[in-house]
C-alpha cells in the first residue's frame, strides 16, 4: 500500500510525498502532490489519498519509472532526437561546415545566400527523412515562377542536390529525394544561353574598343587589358604595377579581389590557386604607361586600377556597374566584364590557337573546362581547318 507523508519545500509550500514500495533493497517509486492554497486539511488529505491510490495502480501496471529508468529513457530520447535532424540543422551543422573547408569566401557566401533566402525558409523546419521529391519540385517551380533566371534555378537545384547527396552518403537519410527531381528547364520563352552568345565576334569586339576611345583613360585601359589578357574582373582589380613586366610586355596574375556582404573586399589567389603570366600587346602596354603617368600626378598607388582620387584598389563590383552603363550608351547587349574574357578565348581558338595554350592563358584548372566552355569556338576552328585542306587541294588542282 502507498504511504503518504506531509512535507514542506524550502519556501514553505506544502505537499504530500507519496511512496510505493518496489521490494526489499530497492528504491521506492515516488511522486508529489501539492496542497492547493485555500484547501482545508481534511479535503487535502482526502484528495492525497485518491492520488496515492491512482499512483499505486499506475506502478503496478508498469506505467511509472524509477529515477534510473527515467534517466535511461531521457538518454535514449536524446540520442533519438540527435539522429532526427531537420534540413536546417543538417545544412548548418554538417553540410556548410564540410563545404567551407574547401570553399572560397565567394562560394561560401553564395551557398549561404541560397540556403538562407530560398531553401531554409521553405524546408528548414522539416526533418530530412520527411522531405519528399514533390516538396523539392514545388520549391524549384515556385522559384522559377518568381522570375529567377534559368541559370539561377540550376544553381539552386545543384545546392539542393549537394545537401541531400551528402545526407544520403552519411546515412542521415535512407533515400536521396533528388533522384526523383528533374533539373529545371528554361521557362517558356526563356532560352538558356549558348556559350557562343556569351562571346563577342571579332567585329563586335573591335566596335567595343572603338567606342571605349571616348571614355576616361582608366576604363580605356581596363577594357583593352581585359580583352587582351582574358583576365577575370577581380584579377584586374587586384593587379599591381609591380606585376607588369615592361620589357617583355607581360603581366603576372597573382591575386584576385573579391567582395561579399559578410567579408567586404578581400584579396585571394586566382581561381585555381595558381599564378600565371599573360603576354599583352604593345598598344595595351602603351595605355598602361599613360595610366601610370596620370595616376602619379594625383596619388601614386601600388594598384593599377584604383578608386578615383585614392590609393585604394578599384572595388571588384565597379566594373560590372560601369560595363552596364557602357553597354546602354553604345547599344551593346548584355555587356559585362566576363564577356570580354569569353571573347578573348573564343577569338583565340577560332583564329587557330590551341586549346591547351588558351586554357593556360585563362587560368583554367584543366583543358576540359576550356573545351566545355568554348566547344563552339573549337568547332569553328575545326571547320576552318577542313576548309584549309580543301582550299589547298583546289590550288593544287588548279
Amino acid at each position: 500500500m502507498a504511504s503518504i507523508k506531509l512535507q514542506e519545500t524550502k519556501n514553505g509550500r506544502r505537499f504530500f510525498q507519496i511512496c510505493v514500495s518496489r521490494g526489499h533493497g530497492k528504491a521506492p517509486y515516488k511522486t508529489r502532490w501539492y496542497w492547493p492554497d485555500g484547501w482545508s486539511k481534511r479535503t487535502a488529505e482526502r484528495e492525497a489519498a485518491k492520488q496515492a491510490a491512482a499512483f499505486e495502480l499506475a506502478c503496478k501496471n508498469g506505467e511509472v519509472l524509477n529515477r534510473a529508468q527515467e534517466r535511461e529513457k531521457a538518454a535514449q530520447e536524446a540520442a533519438e532526437a540527435a539522429m532526427l535532424k531537420t534540413v536546417a540543422q543538417y545544412a548548418n551543422g554538417v553540410f556548410m561546415p564540410t563545404k567551407e573547408a574547401t570553399f572560397s569566401e565567394n562560394a561560401r557566401s553564395s551557398y549561404r545566400m541560397f540556403l538562407d533566402r530560398h531553401i531554409l525558409p521553405t524546408l528548414g523546419n522539416i526533418l530530412l527523412t520527411d522531405v519528399t521529391p514533390a516538396m523539392i519540385t514545388k520549391l524549384l517551380v515556385d522559384f522559377q515562377k518568381a522570375g529567377y533566371a534559368h541559370a539561377t534555378a540550376v544553381k539552386l537545384y545543384n545546392i539542393l542536390s549537394g545537401v541531400f547527396e551528402m545526407a544520403f552518403l552519411d546515412d542521415s537519410i535512407p533515400m536521396n529525394p533528388m533522384l526523383k527531381v528533374k533539373r529545371p528547364a528554361p521557362r517558356k520563352g526563356e532560352q538558356a544561353k549558348e556559350e557562343s552568345d556569351k562571346a563577342l565576334t571579332v567585329q563586335e569586339l573591335a566596335r567595343v574598343l572603338s567606342c571605349v576611345e571616348q571614355e576616361p583613360l582608366k576604363w580605356r585601359v581596363y577594357i583593352n587589358l581585359a580583352a587582351d589578357s582574358g583576365a577575370r574582373r577581380g584579377e584586374l582589380c587586384g593587379l599591381q604595377w609591380s606585376d607588369i613586366d615592361w620589357k617583355s610586355g607581360a603581366v603576372t596574375i597573382r591575386r584576385n579581389l573579391q567582395y561579399t556582404a559578410t567579408a567586404g573586399v578581400y584579396e585571394t589567389t586566382p581561381k585555381n590557386g595558381k599564378t600565371r603570366v599573360v603576354d599583352i600587346g604593345p598598344e595595351t602596354l602603351a595605355l598602361l604607361r599613360q595610366l601610370r603617368t596620370e595616376q602619379a600626378a594625383t596619388c601614386f598607388s601600388k594598384y593599377v586600377f584604383t578608386q578615383d582620387g585614392t590609393v585604394e584598389p578599384m572595388h571588384p563590383q565597379s566594373p560590372t556597374r560601369y560595363f552596364k552603363k557602357f553597354g546602354a550608351r553604345y547599344s551593346i547587349k548584355d555587356f559585362h566584364p566576363h564577356k570580354l574574357r569569353h571573347s578573348s578565348a573564343s577569338i583565340a581558338i577560332t583564329s587557330g590557337a590551341d586549346v591547351v595554350s588558351v586554357s593556360e592563358r585563362l587560368g583554367h584548372s584543366d583543358t576540359a573546362v576550356t573545351l566545355r566552355m568554348y566547344a563552339h569556338a573549337n568547332a569553328e576552328s575545326i571547320r576552318r581547318a577542313g576548309q584549309t585542306v580543301r582550299d589547298a587541294l583546289k590550288a593544287q588542282n588548279g
